[in-house]
């Protein structure tokens, strides 16, 4: 039980003095890195989709 015990005072002290967070400002911009990032796959995603999808029906149309 005393190694449970301070398992979990190494992880409260790790957590609040060695970990380094990140600030409001970096949390923003971090997030609308990730928002446009999404963004760019799903388009890229959604257009290579459109050009396979036309390219079957193409192929299967012209049999």
């Amino acid at each position: 039980m005393k190694k449970v015990i301070q398992y979990f005072k190494d992880s409260y002290n790790e957590l609040v003095h060695k970990v380094s967070w990140p600030t409001r400002a970096e949390l923003s911009n971090s997030a609308v890195v990730v928002l446009f990032a999404s963004i760019i796959i799903a388009i890229v995603v959604f257009a290579v989709d459109f050009v396979f999808e036309h390219a079957m029906r193409f192929v299967y149309n012209s049999i």
